[in-house]
């Protein structure tokens, strides 16, 4: 009965880290009708890794799940929170932070407009 709890007990704490590090989004289409109104997609998306390069007010490389670091550029506006959400300056982002972004996916572009630095999990 112990042993059944204890494993049951693992494999969930097992699935919430692997959950941690996948992304999620949601999105919004408006789709072009037949009187040739403009189709606008917003997509608003998640995503975890760590800093491999920052840039303040330009952009960032999180490493993530993906084979190569990914891009991402900073909206007019960023939010920088520490996992409560207090609002931190952009210098406590450096490289190697652990983060959590929010972005809009524009066309090509990732556009982040807040990041979450996360403690560290070593």
């Amino acid at each position: 009965m112990i042993k059944s709890i204890v494993s049951v007990a693992f494999a969930t704490a097992l699935a919430g880290s692997f959950a941690s590090a996948q992304t999620s989004s949601t999105s919004t289409t408006v789709a072009t009708g037949t009187n040739g109104v403009t189709e606008t997609t917003t997509t608003r998306t998640e995503s975890t890794g760590t800093v491999t390069e920052f840039t303040p007010g330009q952009g960032l490389f999180l490493k993530t799940e993906a084979a190569e670091p990914v891009r991402y550029k900073f909206s007019k506006t960023v939010t920088y929170v520490t996992p409560d959400g207090r609002v931190i300056e952009a210098s406590k982002i450096k490289k190697d932070s652990k983060v959590h972004v929010h972005y809009i996916k524009e066309g090509d572009d990732m556009l982040v407009d807040r990041i979450i630095v996360t403690p560290d999990r070593d």
